[in-house]
């Protein structure tokens, strides 16, 4: 059994914006724990008892913070983020055995971590099958075969089904990551590959070289968080492994359901949580600790709200995860993600995915209904992506605001720090730090009893 483990989180996440700004992209949260909470935690039930986080240096202070009750868990910052391969090898002077490596933006199904961690060949690959519905083009792709992995292509355009989600090394190998090329010459012809060393590419040398590699195959589905609907997916994944295991009601001490609330499915209420008065729960429900849904509140679906929220006075909530400390009342109608802190109040809509501490004005609303029924294009880094559930969704960066009335169209995004005004309809994304607000033209005249005959 492997007993030590490297997490990668130092990609600077450019095609996750506006999530990534203010966090790296392991602390996007999942279920409302970061990625790589649920990795460390994977890592430590499976045995693991040293773990390193090599994250983006800008980032690093949070990822720090985060784990700094975790004395297994060590931090360490790459300044550069040239790549997973240069990344993964800044830990050659802390592994001395066996290891384990993660992308930190990957999130994993516990069994699928301990099946990696217990691999008995090395060097070893996690690989899950990338799927009819995604392009191969979006990954570095594996092809696979006799249990083992014979290729890595990077970007392809039809080789490969599979992608790697995790890797085992011995220690011996942390010579393949030194020796990196820099860039991923495994491409098809017409392709241009980034200036990045990546592990794949060391693999391809060692296979090259006439090694073998692993392959096990995840048993569970695997999300690469990489643009800003896979938060979505993610969460829909982690939230259908946890409802899968909720068979019957589990209260905790001084939760309480109120004789007047209609509930059809298994609810978990942790310490000091209620569901009050002529609340409607049609679904499965997993609530944290000390918050209170009341007052005629309806959720649909299966929901994941967090500790210390407010729920109530007629809201809908449909197949969503909401954050701690977030505030949902007064006819608000949200179907996604909420980060901690958000507060939704007065006859708004939001569908989509909102971030850490954003304030959402009466009446804001989120179309995500196009007149051509179609789906909504995004352009990330200058290349149109799009063809995913939920990217017709509005994706709201931290600490942002809207005014009310707001009108958020299908697939617009809003930058960290920014406000769309009262009134505004947002067509395009709205870069950070900018305020937009629209300007009326009044037009005065007199008026009075003349103007009815008197």
């Amino acid at each position: 059994m492997i007993k030590q483990a490297v997490i990668l989180d130092a990609g600077r996440g450019t095609k996750l914006w506006p999530f990534a700004q203010l966090r790296s992209k392991g602390m996007i949260p999942v279920g409302n724990q970061p990625v790589l909470r649920h990795q460390v935690d994977a890592l430590r039930d499976a045995g693991v008892k040293k773990i390193i986080i090599v994250s983006v240096a800008t980032h690093a202070g949070l990822v720090r913070n985060h784990f700094r009750n975790d004395v297994e868990v060590e931090v360490i910052n790459d300044c550069l983020s040239q790549g997973s391969a240069f990344s993964l090898h800044l830990a050659d002077f802390d592994i001395d055995d066996h290891f384990v490596a993660l992308h930190g933006d990957t999130l994993i199904s516990p069994a699928d971590i301990a099946a990696l961690v217990n691999s008995p060949a090395l060097p070893a690959v996690l690989v899950s099958p990338i799927g009819e519905k995604r392009r191969k083009q979006d990954f570095i792709s594996c092809s696979v075969g006799d249990g083992k992995v014979h290729a890595c292509w990077g970007h392809p355009r039809s080789r490969g089904e599979h992608f790697a989600a995790g890797f085992a090394f011995a220690q011996e190998h942390m010579n393949l990551l030194a020796n990196n090329s820099g860039i991923f010459t495994s491409v098809e012809v017409g392709a241009m590959p980034a200036q990045e060393g990546y592990i794949e590419m060391s693999l391809n040398d060692y296979i090259r070289d006439g090694g073998t590699v692993a392959a096990i195959e995840a048993k569970e589905p695997v999300v690469d968080i990489d643009k800003p609907w896979h938060i979505l997916e993610a969460n829909n994944v982690h939230k259908n492994r946890l409802m899968t295991q909720l068979t019957e009601n589990r209260l905790a001490e001084g939760a309480s359901i109120h004789p007047t609330a209609y509930v059809d499915g298994a609810v978990v209420l942790g310490e000091g949580s209620s569901i009050g008065r002529n609340v409607t729960v049609e679904g499965k429900l997993i609530v944290g600790k000390n918050t209170r849904i009341d007052n005629g509140a309806i959720l649909r679906g299966d929901n994941i709200i967090g500790d210390n929220c407010t729920v109530r006075d007629g809201c809908l909530i449909e197949s969503s995860t909401i954050g701690h400390k977030c505030y949902v009342g007064h006819g608000a109608e949200m179907d996604g993600v909420l980060f901690n802190g958000v507060y939704l109040f007065h006859y708004m809509e939001i569908s989509g995915v909102v971030g850490e501490n954003v304030d959402i004005g009466a009446a804001t609303v989120c179309g995500t209904l196009r007149f051509d029924d179609g789906q909504t294009r995004h352009r990330i880094k200058g290349r149109l992506e799009g063809e995913h559930s939920g990217c017709d969704g509005s994706f709201i960066g931290d600490y942002c605001r809207t005014g009310v009335n707001a009108i958020l169209m299908p697939g617009v995004k809003m930058g960290v720090y920014s406000i769309c005004g009262a009134g505004v309809m947002l067509q395009e994304d709205l870069p950070d730090n900018t305020l937009v607000y629209a300007e009326q033209t009044l037009h005065k005249k007199p008026w009075g009893p003349e103007k009815y005959g008197w």
